[in-house]
């Protein structure tokens, strides 16, 4: 377990202490992806992808072997058009160093890990980031595995090793965590109506009423 996790109000996100990083959200591992149905997976991972851009966190992208796996999904690359993923061999993220130093360099130790498979690309440099002093936490709705006990027994194995699970959602409130920062609330409301589903639809409806005017009696 690392031992820089905190207790109380200093377990919580904080936007200038995180690092983000997405792996291998490609087509080969969404072939066999059967833990979740994708397009929430998808969905899940570019909202989270859109959060980060908002609160500034930095964010890497990476993906393995990709002349035979694929391109990272578009979805993601339009959130960050100009960066290009970091084409790894390993299968463990963490093994590369094109990866963990940009991480290291970086100065910051709450590491937010989305990725495909969670039971192989996700696990792998969780647990070793876990070891090395980072508080990690796994993104578990923008994870995905090839089956639904995969998922659940690479989350139970991440616990194991202090590691905390999430999901987008809940990252995005923390880094937010009061709406009085008008900056980035503002930024949220268009995520919002795009990726909460029945809430952004709810949230729509809402300004629509308000902004309807009331017919003179």
């Amino acid at each position: 377990m690392s031992d820089i996790q905190k207790k109380g109000l200093e377990a919580l996100l904080r936007p200038e202490d995180s690092i983000v990083v997405l792996i291998d959200h490609q087509p080969f591992q969404f072939s066999n992806l059967n833990s979740h149905e994708p397009a929430m997976v998808v969905n899940a991972v570019t909202g989270l992808a859109k959060a980060a851009k908002a609160f500034n966190v930095p964010t890497i992208l990476t993906t393995v072997v990709e002349e035979r796996g694929g391109f990272l999904i578009k979805q993601i690359q339009d959130v960050f058009p100009e960066q290009k993923p970091i084409n790894r061999t390993w299968i463990n993220t963490w093994q590369d160093k094109n990866v963990t130093d940009i991480v290291e360099k970086s100065g910051r130790k709450q590491l937010i890990i989305a990725g495909l498979w969670t039971e192989v690309c996700v696990a792998m440099p969780a647990i070793q980031a876990a070891a090395e002093g980072y508080d990690v936490f796994v993104v578990t709705d923008a994870c995905g595995a090839v089956s639904k006990e995969a998922h659940d027994m690479a989350i139970r194995r991440m616990v194991q090793h202090g590691i905390t699970p999430i999901n987008w959602i809940a990252v995005t409130s923390e880094w937010q965590r009061d709406w009085a920062r008008v900056d980035t609330a503002a930024l949220l409301v268009p995520l919002m109506i795009d990726h909460t589903g029945a809430t952004g639809v709810a949230y729509a409806w809402e300004q629509q009423l308000l902004n309807t005017p009331v017919p003179a009696q």
